[in-house]
């Protein structure tokens, strides 16, 4: 066997273990950052709406200006269907001093999964996030 017929090989080797470890990792990095923007989103997406509801002047309003911000926020990181429940600690849910619990949900997909396979097996990874908000103390009561 001559010298030159190896010539080339250690470089070939290298870049096939390299391609081979890069890949899954470059997956594994990708994945992370999306379920990170997940959850940056459901956080903002909660403290936004609790605040957009109790500073409304109705809960009809304040229900509809907490999904525009859940919507807003969620949006705002690439996503489009989170959920949100709203959980007053008093009836009527703007009584001064009472509190307002938002819950927003999101299901985060893989990435580069096909959507045939998502109906199969479900690739999702699950984020919620909850905020509590306080209705001013010495405003009035609001139905």
């Amino acid at each position: 066997m001559e010298p030159d017929d190896e010539r080339g090989a250690a470089m070939v080797e290298f870049i096939g273990a390299a391609v081979i470890l890069l890949v899954p990792l470059v997956y594994l990095v990708i994945t992370l950052a999306q379920v990170q923007a997940g959850t940056f989103a459901v956080e903002g997406a909660a403290r936004e709406a609790a605040r957009a509801f109790v500073t409304a002047s109705s809960s009809a309003e304040g229900a509809a200006r907490a999904q525009a911000a859940v919507g807003i926020a969620l949006a705002d990181q690439g996503f489009d269907d989170g959920s949100l429940q709203l959980e007053c600690s008093h009836d009527p849910c703007l009584t001064p001093g009472g509190t307002v619990a938002t819950q927003v949900r999101l299901a985060v997909p893989l990435p580069f999964v096909p959507s045939a396979l998502r109906s199969w097996v479900p690739l999702e990874i699950p984020v919620e996030a909850v905020h509590v908000g306080t209705v001013d103390r010495y405003g009035q009561v609001r139905p």
